[in-house]
C-alpha cells in the first residue's frame, strides 16, 4: 500500500450561501520515498491538498490514507499527534522561531511531540545538522544566517522527527536560481539517505524538472504527468 492513497477525495468550502468546490475527487497514490509535485495555477487546489495530507484540514468525502492511517476521519487531537510523528513541513518564508538558536529550532519538535531523553535529542539534533551542512551556524539566530541556509535548517527540522512524509510549500520562492538548485538536490539527498517522501506544492520549474512525478490540477480536478521533463 502507498504511503499516501487519496480515494475520490472532495473538499468543499462553504462560503456564505454559496458551495466552492475546491477539490473535485481527486484519486492517487503516492509510494515511500518518492519525489512528488503537485502544480497549478493559483485556486487550482493544490493548497488544500496538500492541506489535507498534512492533516490540517479533513476531505468533505472520500478517503484519504496517510501511513496506513485513515486520517479523514480523525480529531483536532489525534490529527496533531499523527502530524507530530509522521509529517514535517517545510515553507517557503521558512517559519523558524526568530528568539530560538538554530539548534534549538531543530530540536523543537522532538520537546513538542516526542518524550526523548535530553541526550537522544541532541545526538539526533547534531545528526541533521551535519546532514544540512549547517553544524557552524547551531548557535546563531535566524536572522544572522542568509535564505539557503535557513532553508536547510528547515530542512532539519522537518526530518527531526523520522518524519516518513515532508510536505514542503514553495519551498524555493524565496531563494535565488543558484541557491534553490542547492537546496533541491539537498532535500533529494535527505530522500535518498532518510528514505523519507518528499512532496511539493509549487510553481518552480527547477522543482518539476527534479520530481518523479508531476500531478497537475486544474480547477479542482488532477491529471498526473510521469517524469520530471513530461510538464514541457
Amino acid at each position: 500500500m502507498g504511503l499516501v492513497v487519496a480515494e475520490n477525495v472532495v473538499k468543499t468550502y462553504c462560503m456564505g450561501d454559496v458551495e466552492v468546490n475546491a477539490i473535485k475527487g481527486v484519486s492517487f497514490e503516492i509510494e515511500p520515498a518518492s519525489f512528488v509535485s503537485f502544480v497549478g495555477p493559483s485556486g487550482s487546489g493544490k493548497s488544500t491538498l496538500l492541506n489535507m495530507i498534512g492533516c490540517l484540514d479533513h476531505p468533505s468525502s472520500g478517503k484519504l490514507t496517510v501511513a496506513g492511517t485513515d486520517i479523514s476521519s480523525l480529531n483536532r487531537q489525534s490529527s496533531a499527534s499523527f502530524r507530530g510523528d509522521n509529517i514535517g513541513f517545510i515553507f517557503q518564508d521558512f517559519n523558524l522561531i526568530p528568539v530560538l538558536t538554530i539548534e534549538e529550532n531543530v530540536e523543537y519538535p522532538l520537546l513538542m511531540v516526542q518524550d526523548w531523553p535530553v541526550s537522544k535529542r541532541k545526538a539526533r539534533v547534531r545528526e541533521l545538522l551535519e546532514a544540512v551542512g549547517i553544524t557552524e551556524q547551531a548557535n546563531k539566530y535566524p536572522h544572522q544566517l542568509s535564505g539557503g541556509q535557513k532553508q536547510r535548517v528547515a530542512i532539519a527540522r522537518a526530518l527531526v522527527t523520522h518524519a516518513k512524509l515532508i510536505l514542503a510549500d514553495e519551498p524555493t520562492a524565496n531563494l535565488d536560481h543558484d541557491t534553490a538548485y542547492r537546496i533541491i538536490e539537498l532535500m533529494k539527498k535527505m530522500r535518498d539517505e532518510y528514505g523519507s517522501t518528499f512532496i511539493f506544492s509549487t510553481h518552480d520549474p527547477k522543482i518539476m524538472d527534479a520530481a518523479e512525478i508531476i500531478y497537475t490540477l486544474e480547477d479542482g480536478k488532477l491529471n498526473q504527468q510521469q517524469g520530471g521533463d513530461s510538464h514541457e
